[in-house]
């Protein structure tokens, strides 16, 4: 007999065929999409620790929205989370450890994915073929053929996935990209990203032990490959390590490059990546990442560039992350707090009129929460949806990839692979673990 999960596969699969699926996704609306305002929107969480618990409560402020199920291996964490989900007044949810029961969970109409990076590829996936919406935290994946597939499974199923890249619905953000295309600083010749934080040093290496008591460590594991429990690779510094995170090039840079993307109008991969880099300042760190890094993209016309400093929490403009557009009339600088203009000199004068700051009201994270559930409810376009997610996840992979590979990269959007290296291209799509396998659409 087949399952509801094929059923919904062969069902869209039909409608592809005659072209439904294909022009209601492109439109961004899935196939029986819009609700009315009135339709009471149900929601699940997996991974509630942290990112997934911020994007729950401000998604439960919007009207109608109920939390059904939450999620996670770590059963300290979902007692945690459903005592203050019952305090918030929304009662005491379904508590599960295994994923796959909330995706075949009929009564749940979206999930929340803010689970480690290497863990968000399956669940997307499976919740779009069983035509639940997601909202699915950054970055998009932990690899490029990840991504991939997850932009495969939401336009062929017709499935609404927001990506949390919130600065996408933030209003100072906004407003700055509309001055970046105004053309008043003229000719932009580079844009440039930096992130310098602390914990991208890493953390002190400790010894091997046992997971904590109440955690399903296997399952936490997943498809990455198994290996012993060590606390660094765990709760809150599991990033620095390549099989479940991209450290700050894929933790901030999706979010700084994003804004060169939106700003600039890109629609695909650089010309070319190459990045230089390495521990420089942290050999003793328990990390598989670079403190150091530093990646040019080329594009047409200008450049990008990104770098990143562990260990410490300093930077141009006295900001200690950020984004500048580097105009011939001016430099546009912004960070989450505010933009700033900084005209160039001509003679006496300058070449653009000066601007007062321009700060931030701090609600994007809800605003991106708002825009979700309205797009589920009267199908508004999404601000960071899918291609936005994948777009931003591609730039930050392939500066990582370079890296690994130590060499300039050229990436082939139509054939997905990096056509130059065959070390890079090796490291595309992770081999999956058993019993997991790979999602195929």
């Amino acid at each position: 007999m087949p399952t509801r999960r094929t059923f919904i596969r062969n069902t869209t699969a039909t409608l592809a065929g005659i072209g439904i699926t294909g022009r209601l996704a492109a439109a961004g609306v899935a196939p029986s999409h819009v609700m009315g305002a009135n339709d009471r929107i149900t929601l699940a969480l997996i991974g509630a620790r942290n990112m997934g618990w911020a994007d729950l409560t401000d998604l439960l402020k919007q009207p109608n929205v109920v939390c059904r199920t939450l999620c996670d291996v770590d059963n300290a964490v979902l007692a945690e989370r459903a005592s203050d989900l019952a305090g918030m007044g929304f009662g005491q949810p379904l508590l599960e450890t295994d994923y796959r029961r909330v995706i075949d969970d009929k009564e749940i109409d979206a999930i929340v994915v803010g689970t480690p990076d290497h863990w968000h590829c399956l669940p997307t996936v499976e919740a779009c073929q069983a035509g639940k919406d997601v909202y699915v935290e950054k970055p998009l994946a932990n690899s490029i053929g990840e991504i991939n597939v997850m932009l495969d499974a939401a336009r062929n199923y017709g499935r609404l996935v927001q990506v949390g890249q919130q600065q996408r619905s933030g209003s100072h953000w906004k407003s700055a990209i509309e001055f970046v295309r105004s053309g008043k600083l003229g000719t932009i010749r580079q844009v440039k990203f930096w992130a310098n934080f602390n914990y991208g040093a890493g953390n002190l290496p400790v010894p091997d032990g046992e997971p904590p008591e109440g955690v399903d460590y296997d399952r936490w594991l997943g498809p990455a490959p198994k290996r012993p429990f060590n606390r660094n690779r765990f709760h809150g510094s599991w990033r620095m390590f390549r099989d479940y995170g991209g450290g700050l090039m894929t933790d901030w840079g999706v979010h700084l490059i994003d804004m060169g993307l939106w700003a600039m109008e890109v629609k695909g991969a650089p010309v070319s990546v190459v990045s230089m880099g390495g521990n420089f300042a942290s050999q003793d760190r328990a990390t598989e990442m670079p403190d150091t890094l530093s990646v040019l993209y080329e594009m047409e016309g200008y450049n990008m560039i990104w770098e990143h400093n562990g260990g410490i929490q300093s930077g141009p403009y006295d900001q200690i992350y950020g984004v500048k557009f580097i105009g011939s009339n001016g430099t546009l600088v912004a960070d989450r707090d505010k933009w700033r203009l900084f005209p160039e000199a001509e003679g006496e004068g300058w070449r653009m009129d000066p601007l007062e700051e321009q700060p931030a009201d701090h609600q994007s994270h809800l605003n991106h929460c708002e825009n979700f559930i309205r797009a589920i409810r009267y199908g508004d376009p999404l601000h960071a949806g899918i291609g936005v997610g994948h777009l931003a996840a591609l730039y930050a992979h392939l500066g990582n990839l370079s890296y690994w590979a130590n060499e300039r990269i050229i990436y082939d959007d139509r054939k997905r692979n990096i056509i130059n290296s065959p070390g890079a291209s090796a490291l595309i799509t992770p081999p999956y673990r058993k019993p997991w396998m790979f999602p195929q659409v």
